[in-house]
């Protein structure tokens, strides 16, 4: 980056992520997006005088999932408080937070490069409402929908020098949370948002410089744009003799800049203090036992699996990891026919091309019907084409491939007899093609294997005729 040239970027990151919980984290109401305004509250996740929070559950356990998933250690003692603001996202003018006991220390997530971002804590708390700027003749809505869902918060160290560290280590994130079931992690809704605290130093010094944040970036477009431009704007304040203020700023994305929003608030601005209403947590062995019970192999894991166990090729892997719906059902494939490339190969050339359109990954057959038709193929008793079309055929009607296999007359009936008398047929009709696989056999293979094919209304097993074609032209 040239623009910052003398100049180290040292970043660190607070990131939000709505839990997968039915009900919000303090109170009854549902857990869910798209709702009608307001619909989804009730006196405790409003703030009405006297109402009390009731601790969900659920979400302690994911929050203590997401922990584990990140090597962090587990608090066996935390604590709720009150962090006091008042912001109209808010009605009660404070949010149930964790600040000196939070439910998950430390922990880490190691990068490609073998670099390693620190974790300092993963904490539990409530997201506020949602703003929706009209204009200034209007005025602003409020949507309190979303106020009281459960998030996790994870705090990082600032050990980020670069926008592609920061955007490879959210996508890590997020590929562990979906995984686990913790969190969906839409983006585009706001279950997964990300704050950006960024300062510079001079090159090869130890003393960090002042930092600013930037709030609620909810792609990694925009994070990696905001970055690259707050760095930018840092460095020409530093080099022309300014100083950067700590403050808030707000991204915008459709003007590719930010603006001040707000001088930077400390701890002690919020008045953090135990939250009366609920008690502190204890959490037992048994706890985090059960957890541990729940959660699955992780991406990363799986990768390793799949290319040191199933010699699958890091690009493969890489396609069967991107969703834990795809490396599921990739799983439970090979479960019922030990061929992992052999299946690779169909998911991603044959299946992920049927439901490119699709905004949710679900495949249109059962493991159990591909694998079928994958070993029809294998054994011989249909080619490749066939089979892609039996596949068709079977999510269209539903039936077992083997019993439609045999209705439309797929299965390879053509005997090795039959084969060799078509190829002699070609070698005297066709004496070009005879004269042509003697000097350039490899030229002429397709040609010949065509000729059976079409001769055989494409029951031939391709393989089997190119196994024959020496028995006959090579004489």
């Amino acid at each position: 980056m040239s623009y910052i040239d003398g100049y180290d970027i040292v970043i660190g990151l607070e990131i939000h992520a709505e839990l997968k919980t039915k009900t919000k984290v303090f109170c009854s109401c549902k857990n869910e997006f798209g709702a009608q305004p307001n619909t989804n509250t009730c006196p405790v996740c409003t703030g009405m005088p006297g109402a009390l929070p009731i601790l969900n559950k659920r979400a302690v356990e994911l929050a203590i999932k997401a922990g584990l998933s990140f090597g962090c250690d587990i608090s066996r003692y935390s604590v709720f408080e009150r962090k006091n603001y008042f912001y109209p996202d808010l009605s009660k003018a404070y949010q149930i937070s964790q600040l000196v006991y939070p439910l998950c220390v430390g922990g880490k997530v190691e990068l490609d490069s073998g670099k390693t971002i620190r974790l300092n804590r993963i904490h539990l708390e409530e997201d506020a409402g949602k703003l929706t700027h009209i204009s200034k003749a209007v005025g602003t809505l409020v949507d309190y929908n979303r106020g009281g869902t459960p998030l996790i918060e994870m705090v990082t160290e600032p050990d980020f020098s670069s926008a592609e560290e920061v955007v490879e280590f959210l996508k890590k994130v997020r590929e562990n949370l979906v995984f686990e079931n913790i969190a969906n992690c839409y983006m585009e809704e706001g279950g997964m948002r990300c704050d950006v605290n960024l300062s510079l130093k001079k090159k090869g010094t130890s003393e960090l410089g002042i930092r600013t944040e930037m709030k609620n970036l909810n792609s990694f477009k925009s994070v990696q744009r905001a970055i690259e431009y707050e760095a930018k704007r840092q460095a020409e304040v530093l080099s022309g003799g300014g100083v950067v203020i700590q403050e808030t700023r707000k991204w915008n994305d459709d003007k590719g800049k930010s603006t001040s929003m707000r001088t930077k608030e400390q701890a002690q601005d919020y008045r953090y203090f135990p939250d009366p209403d609920i008690l502190a947590l204890n959490i037992s062995d048994e706890d985090i036992e059960r957890v541990k019970d729940e959660m699955v192999m992780l991406p990363a894991k799986r990768r390793e699996v799949y290319q040191e166990e199933y010699g699958l090729p890091l690009y493969d892997a890489q396609i069967l990891t991107s969703s834990k719906y795809i490396s599921d059902y990739f799983e439970k494939c090979v479960s019922l026919l030990n061929l992992p490339k052999k299946i690779s190969n169909w998911i991603m050339v044959d299946l992920l091309k049927l439901i490119k359109e699709q905004e949710d990954i679900l495949f249109p057959i059962s493991e159990k019907a591909l694998t079928d038709i994958i070993k029809m193929v294998e054994d011989k008793l249909i080619n490749k084409t066939v089979g892609i079309k039996l596949m068709e055929k079977t999510i269209e009607s539903g039936e077992e491939p083997l019993k439609l296999a045999k209705e439309m007359n797929l299965l390879v009936t053509i005997s090795d007899e039959q084969i060799i008398e078509l190829l002699k047929k070609l070698k005297g009709e066709n004496e070009k093609v005879a004269s042509d696989y003697k000097v350039e056999p490899a030229r002429v293979e397709g040609f010949i294997v065509g000729y059976v094919m079409k001769n055989t209304g494409g029951k031939a097993n391709a393989g089997k005729v190119k196994e024959l074609i020496k028995s006959v032209f090579d004489n």
